[in-house]
């Protein structure tokens, strides 16, 4: 038996409105003609930015394949080496133990998604949406992949995280964890020979396509992910048996989304961000915003009492830093451990113990002298290449559609959520999970239009799954920053969590609940003017 998951994604475009002012009348006397002064057109704030990062934004990129792999251009020289060897190590794949030539390599797995970080996020951006290629209209995951699956036991809502409620982390499967490794090195499983490197189960994707209609007639497709999960390694003969087939089990995909101007968003101030929650909708706007409040990984290791912290990253806000996002996913999606994340993914399960057995403990989640296998200096050296990444500028902002489109953006109130600009914290002892800040990325005037908060985004693009306080039904909103560039840098890249959205036109009419109003207004538009409101986003 195969069972049939449909996740649904997000990417974020809800919509803001800036009044429009006109001009007032006086008249001096009455042998006077009234004279009406003219009406000057109150514009975005953005409209003529250029410089999406202060200082750090590059201007030597654009429309380049490598738009997003340029280094802050106001590093100090010690600081560019280590972005520099940190960008090779985001590009070094990792083998399986031992790896006697190279035991800086060895450590993959045992299950895994992907071997690499470059896999995820290709060329720093998203990674190619895949499309099926076999005969009945689906693919299995594979190498190839940058999307994976979160699973995890419905477990109710959690409003308030503390160390009583594990701090509102999610509920694992049994013998799973809380994600699924569609890879494994060889004799990961018990029925390896058949398998040679078979992961905790396999996952196929294929799509359901359904057509848009705007009011003028024009039509788009739009495609939804389904995902089908079989050949469990727990049972797998009879699907129906293992524990991800039990009926309280969750499935959320997650696509891998851009890394540059990371370190930037961190150093936003949590006052600034709080700012902007609505949880009442207290203006009556459809929009609420909430932040999420997340489990600090750093915080703990630091011996923090209560380790929680705002959550800014991941498609649910549920990272606090770029480094608990970055060491978690070398732990997690590579099997790769580091001192933040010292045991395997799988650590503690009859499918690790039956592994560590069969092969006489080879691969233990440790290297020689004991220490994880990744060292402190690369984890070092990958989370700064992260937060020192710069931001692509803007092109074409003289265009009069980008302009026209811009004004558009603002009227059907996309910048509700997509909150257009911050100035990043001058702390002079700003830390970034737990490490002091590169100098270049305080004080400056960012505009990543994004309010970093979550929103309801209806049930089309629901997981239906819970994230510390994120519903099933909430995303963060996505940074806009960039977005442009993104089929310029990977033509095959796909928007939203799922990469389900193949434009950007695609990506705002999966847009509900709090996005709703301006999904519609959107819609209402004629095609000149929706066309206007796309290449105001490409331009950013």
């Amino acid at each position: 038996m195969i069972k049939v998951i449909k996740p649904y994604t997000p990417l974020f475009f809800s919509l803001a409105m800036l009044s429009g002012c006109g001009g007032g009348s006086s008249s001096s006397d009455t042998n006077t003609t009234p004279v009406t002064p003219p009406i000057v057109e109150e514009l975005p704030s953005y409209i003529d930015v250029s410089a999406l990062a202060g200082d750090a934004t590059t201007h030597d990129t654009n429309n380049s394949g490598h738009g997003f792999s340029t280094p802050m251009p106001n590093l100090s020289p010690a600081e560019l080496n280590l972005h520099l060897d940190g960008d090779t190590d985001f590009e070094t794949a990792f083998t399986t133990a031992p790896n006697d030539t190279h035991p800086d390599l060895d450590g993959v797995g045992p299950v895994f998604n992907n071997n690499n970080c470059n896999a995820c996020h290709q060329r720093d951006g998203r990674p190619s949406t895949v499309l099926p290629s076999t005969p009945d209209g689906r693919i299995k995951l594979g190498s190839d992949a940058g999307i994976f699956l979160r699973v995890s036991l419905a477990d109710g809502v959690c409003n308030q995280p503390n160390s009583t409620n594990d701090y509102c982390k999610n509920t694992p499967v049994p013998g799973f964890g809380d994600q699924l490794f569609h890879r494994g090195v060889l004799q990961a499983r018990e029925d390896w020979q058949q398998n040679h490197f078979g992961g905790q189960a396999d996952v196929y994707l294929s799509y359901k396509y359904t057509e848009f209609t705007y009011p003028d007639g024009h039509t788009v497709t739009l495609k939804q992910p389904v995902f089908e999960v079989d050949n469990a390694w727990d049972s797998p003969s009879n699907y129906s048996l293992s524990e991800l087939a039990s009926s309280d089990v969750q499935f959320s995909a997650r696509n891998g989304m851009p890394v540059f101007g990371l370190g930037l968003l961190e150093a936003i101030t949590d006052e600034d961000i709080l700012a902007l929650e609505d949880p009442t909708d207290s203006n009556n706007d459809g929009i609420k915003g909430q932040a999420n409040w997340v489990f600090d990984a750093v915080k703990a290791q630091q011996g923090i009492d209560n380790p929680v912290s705002l959550g800014r990253f991941g498609w649910k806000a549920s990272t606090p830093s770029v480094r608990q996002q970055s060491l978690a996913a070398l732990r997690g999606d590579m099997g790769v451990t580091n001192s933040l994340f010292a045991q395997e993914s799988i650590a503690n399960t009859l499918m690790h113990d039956s592994y560590l057995s069969r092969t006489n403990y080879q691969d233990t989640g440790t290297d020689a002298q004991g220490l994880p296998e990744a060292s402190d200096e690369f984890s070092n050296a990958v989370v700064f290449y992260a937060q020192t990444l710069a931001v692509p500028a803007r092109r074409d902002i003289s265009n009069p559609d980008v302009r026209a489109g811009a004004k558009i953006f603002s009227e059907i109130n996309c910048n509700g959520c997509h909150t257009p600009s911050f100035t990043t914290s001058t702390q002079s002892d700003l830390m970034l999970g737990g490490v002091k800040a590169p100098e270049g990325i305080k004080g400056q005037v960012i505009w990543p239009f994004t309010d970093m908060l979550l929103h309801d985004m209806g049930e089309g693009l629901a997981d239906n799954r819970r994230d510390f306080l994120a519903s099933g039904r909430q995303w963060k909103t996505r940074p806009l920053w960039g977005i442009g560039l993104t089929k310029t840098v990977n033509p095959g890249a796909g928007f939203l969590h799922d990469g389900r959205a193949t434009s950007l036109e695609e990506a705002i009419l999966w847009h509900g609940g709090e996005a709703q109003t301006s999904r519609d207004k959107f819609t209402q538009l004629n095609k000149d003017k929706r066309q206007q409101v796309i290449v105001f986003l490409q331009s950013l």
